[in-house]
């Protein structure tokens, strides 16, 4: 899985229990993101601890789920309080890089 450019990547605000799977994912975004559940998106789902992280997806014609549990530390806490991710914010998050700073030296 690899996010296009364009691909929006939306991050649920709250601790999710990982035990959730389609069904209970897929309620959670209809609650925080009415209307955007098959547009596309990613949908970031991140444990209490921050050690696992899912993704949900729909890819056309079913939805997937992407699952990653960090042996050692912790995922970011620095995104916290943002619904939507940029591409480079995403890839700084699944890496474990912890940014200086949250904005671009410039704008496009």
């Amino acid at each position: 899985m690899r996010p296009s450019r364009c691909q929006p990547i939306d991050l649920y605000d709250q601790a999710v229990d990982m035990r959730k799977s389609f069904e209970g994912l897929s309620t959670l975004v209809e609650a925080a993101f009415p209307g955007r559940l098959l547009n596309g998106s990613l949908f970031l789902f991140l444990n209490r601890r921050r050690t696992l992280i899912k993704i949900l997806y729909w890819e056309g014609d079913g939805f997937a789920i992407w699952y990653k549990r960090l042996e050692k530390g912790t995922f970011s806490g620095c995104f916290s309080g943002r619904r939507e991710l940029t591409r480079q914010q995403f890839v700084l998050l699944l890496e474990g890089v912890v940014p200086r700073r949250l904005s671009s030296r410039f704008s496009l």
